[in-house]
């Protein structure tokens, strides 16, 4: 038997998984490094991942050019402890014993990178937060440098 507690489990989910729950998982899959099993999932995914939430999350040192969108399933929900919805309406399942959320964000579909950063640094800010709800008292050692323009990931004291 293991001393080691389960990992908990965090599915964003937005209509397309194309802007919004990708950023968010690749934030909290990134800064969790690995204390956290991270989803996501579109109810109505799209081909890509939008090219300007590429472009934005590269700017903060995160590579999504390989992500692919995906499909929402029943299977997917019922994994997860924590389920983030942004904006895809009643399209998720709702299960017992599994806790929801909605983040209210703008969505980056059709927009140009300029209009992608500040929905990234707010969606950084709440993965942040979620991050320490899920793990309080372990302090997350990076962070994305505003001083440097979001041009990478450093630790703290290393500019």
């Amino acid at each position: 038997m293991s001393d080691t507690p389960p990992k908990p489990s965090v599915l964003f989910v937005c209509v397309h998984n194309a802007g919004r729950s990708q950023m968010a998982a690749a934030f909290l899959t990134h800064l969790g490094q690995g204390r956290i099993v991270v989803r996501s999932a579109g109810s109505a995914p799209a081909e890509a991942v939008n090219p300007a939430v590429v472009a934005a999350m590269a700017e903060a040192g995160i590579d999504l050019s390989a992500e692919i969108p995906k499909v929402l399933t029943s299977e997917t929900v019922q994994a997860s402890d924590i389920v983030i919805t942004m904006d895809c309406g009643d399209a998720c399942p709702v299960f017992p014993g599994k806790t929801y959320r909605d983040w209210k964000l703008a969505d980056p579909a059709g927009q140009g990178v300029e209009a992608v950063r500040p929905i990234r640094d707010e969606i950084e800010r709440r993965v942040r937060s979620l991050l320490a709800e899920l793990r309080p008292g372990e302090a997350c050692p990076w962070t994305v440098s505003r001083i440097t323009g979001g041009r990478g990931l450093f630790r703290p004291g290393s500019e």
